[in-house]
């Protein structure tokens, strides 16, 4: 699958630096077209074309070729793209770095006795929040680490992610954009400081899922947003 959709995407990548990077002999300017007539659907599931911090991203459509982002694109489909800003370079590998999984597929969270146990007792700490609540989905290359209580909630930690559970909204204080879930569920992104968070409501509380290693990408955080269930 991952063979066919680079064999069939023409894909682009917006390059960052000094104004002297463009004055390259390579470069040839264009006169194009933003499309905002293309939508995406990821294994059934609406999704919008966002970079790390939230901000939306449009094709472009060229001489009758449309050309996507390649990050965003990439991580939808699974795949770890890097950009090697010395030899002009885009790496595409489709597993990651020491993982011998696919990076795009999924798997569901299977917690032992034990960690049930743990997260149950961290979610006890307070008072009138004692039901647990856990994700029950992950990319395959992730890991459950352990449950940790903090002052005002749970953080369930993950290889690549963290899930806190609080009866806090902590978008309150910060520019948020809202995005309905697979499930229907409206959700908001905000970035605290570099790294983009996915807050929602869940009954009688407020679900935050952050990826802080930048693994995950935004329509992945998703994904397993709508997952987060109560924990039997």
């Amino acid at each position: 699958m991952k063979k066919t959709l680079l064999s069939l995407i023409v894909v682009g990548m917006t390059l960052s630096g000094a104004a002297g990077v463009y004055a390259g002999s390579k470069l040839e300017k264009i006169s194009a077209y933003l499309n905002h007539g293309i939508t995406f659907k990821v294994n059934g599931a609406v999704q919008s074309l966002t970079d790390s911090n939230g901000k939306k991203l449009v094709p472009i459509t060229y001489q009758n070729t449309t050309y996507l982002p390649v990050r965003v694109i990439s991580n939808m489909a699974g795949i770890n793209v890097q950009f090697d800003a010395a030899s002009q370079q885009i790496r595409l590998e489709t597993t990651q770095g020491g993982d011998n999984q696919p990076a795009g597929e999924w798997t569901a969270v299977h917690y032992n006795e034990g960690q049930i146990k743990a997260i149950k007792q961290a979610y006890a700490n307070f008072e009138s929040f004692e039901t647990a609540y856990a994700p029950k989905q992950m990319t395959a290359n992730d890991s459950y680490v352990k449950a940790a209580a903090t002052g005002d909630g749970v953080n369930l930690i993950f290889k690549h992610m963290t899930v806190n559970v609080s009866p806090r909204d902590y978008s309150s204080d910060y520019e948020s954009r809202e995005v309905k879930l697979a499930n229907g569920v409206v959700a908001k992104w905000y970035t605290p400081s570099d790294i983009p968070m996915l807050g929602f409501q869940l009954d009688d509380r407020t679900v935050t899922i952050s990826s802080p290693d930048g693994s995950l990408s935004n329509s992945q955080i998703e994904q397993v947003a709508v997952s987060v269930a109560k924990l039997n």
